[in-house]
């Protein structure tokens, strides 16, 4: 049997007209149970699969939703994007997910990719800093598309995101009030915009509680975080760059390459007795518990995040694509208390 090539083929060989079969592909529920069952038989038999996206773009509005990612290796944006797609799927859509593994040129592919499937809308992650903002700016214009977790101002129709302060604020003001000041560990070229807010949260925060602030940046780039947190906390652990028995690290990838080096180092990490120095970071990293010690952190709200994502992209779609004005939204960080600090 030769393959077959479309939909009308399939309908021809089923015996069942196309208006049905369309119909049934659009819904499988809006055609009768015994229609249902000549179709999905005729199926198997036949061992067809529609190309959905053709499909939907034979509609005026689809039912695809892309979401893009800036380096999908990444747990938190792994983490996040499982609760987007879910609820795509949930409110009956079609999500295709993409990451650019942390490069512009992948992530402008990306982008003209999606604007020839034609989908109903797109959460786009950018990689912030080095994103070409033109070709986002324009893609945007063509397709509803909704920010999160790093914002591109006056890009899309709406950001959601995590209020970076509120992370930096509650990390330094527990660890001031039960020790000393931390010093803050970040990448000299972070990957990630939103490091950037968070060294300016931690120098308006210590000079609010009247400390002077403390910023140890190490060289490294990409998104090899925890390579680059190992790395450099070895070199200022060697060179006994700290000035206080404690560290804020900008994000939890690189704090878990610090513990690592503390470790190497016979440095016993903790708030327990006999431990020597105190570490804690931001974002809650899926495996942050799990280190040793465990990391005290600032968590994301996953759940509020991905939720309000989706909700704003379902009405800017059910809107036309379109809102009288952008709109930002921030939701605030959970200080979760561990072993490490």
């Amino acid at each position: 049997m030769t393959k077959i090539k479309n939909m009308e083929e399939f309908a021809a060989l089923s015996g069942i007209s196309r208006p049905t079969v369309s119909k049934y592909f659009h819904d499988p529920d809006s055609v009768r149970p015994t229609t249902r069952a000549r179709i999905e038989e005729a199926l198997e038999r036949f061992d067809y699969r529609p190309n959905i996206y053709a499909v939907n773009q034979n509609r005026k509005l689809t039912k695809n939703i892309g979401i893009v990612v800036p380096y999908l290796a990444d747990p938190f944006f792994a983490e996040i994007a499982r609760y987007l797609e879910q609820s795509c799927i949930a409110a009956g859509y079609r999500p295709s997910l993409f990451s650019a593994h942390g490069e512009q040129k992948l992530e402008n592919e990306i982008l003209d990719g999606l604007q020839s499937m034609k989908p109903a809308g797109v959460l786009l992650a950018p990689l912030g800093r080095i994103s070409d903002r033109s070709a986002i700016e324009k893609f945007c214009v063509n397709v509803p598309t909704v920010l999160f977790d790093s914002n591109l101002d006056g890009l899309g129709a709406a950001f959601i995101g995590s209020d970076n302060f509120s992370f930096v604020s509650q990390t330094v003001e527990y660890m001031t009030r039960t020790g000393e000041p931390p010093s803050f560990f970040e990448m000299r070229t972070p990957a990630n915009p939103n490091a950037n807010k968070r060294r300016k949260a931690y120098v308006a925060m210590m000079e609010r509680l009247g400390f002077e602030p403390h910023i140890i940046k190490v060289d490294g780039k990409g998104w090899a975080f925890e390579e680059i947190g190992h790395r450099g906390a070895l070199k200022v652990l060697e060179e006994r760059e700290l000035k206080t028995n404690s560290v804020l690290c900008s994000n939890d990838r690189l704090a878990i390459g610090f513990l690592a080096a503390c470790y190497e180092q016979g440095i016993r990490v903790g708030r327990k007795e006999g431990c020597t120095l105190r570490v804690a970071s931001n974002d809650d990293h899926p495996f942050a518990k799990f280190t040793c010690p465990s990391l005290t952190t600032a968590a994301h709200d996953y759940d509020n995040v991905a939720s309000r994502s989706v909700e704003t992209l379902f009405e800017l779609i059910e809107n036309g694509g379109k809102f009288e004005s952008r709109t930002e939204t921030l939701f605030p960080a959970r200080l979760v208390l561990r072993d490490s600090a």
